[in-house]
């Protein structure tokens, strides 16, 4: 199984759409990747369901909120871990110079 980058998959949505009479089948040949993984794509863009079963009670919009919500907060996590880093090593700097 092949796996696109998301930018690559955004990408191939708005090249379908930006073309008005296309075919699913003549995008995803011009790009080279298969009709079904395009048409889910699409699917996906649009907020519907790919075949995978969203938690029970839940939307898939809510789950996707979370997930972004958690990625997020994993990347503040490493941001103010460099930055600790960061005013350490200035400290220590700032520390060396002085006679």
């Amino acid at each position: 199984m092949k796996h696109y980058p998301a930018e690559f998959k955004a990408n191939a949505v708005a090249l379908y759409r930006s073309r008005p009479g296309a075919t699913i089948n003549s995008v995803a040949a011009d790009l080279g990747v298969n009709t079904e993984t395009l048409r889910n794509w699409i699917r996906a863009a649009d907020g519907r369901r790919t075949g995978g079963r969203a938690a029970p009670g839940r939307p898939a919009e809510a789950q996707g909120l979370e997930a972004e919500v958690l990625a997020l907060r994993r990347r503040v996590g490493e941001l103010e871990e460099e930055r600790d880093i960061l005013q350490k090593a200035a400290k220590y700097f700032a520390g060396a110079t002085r006679w």
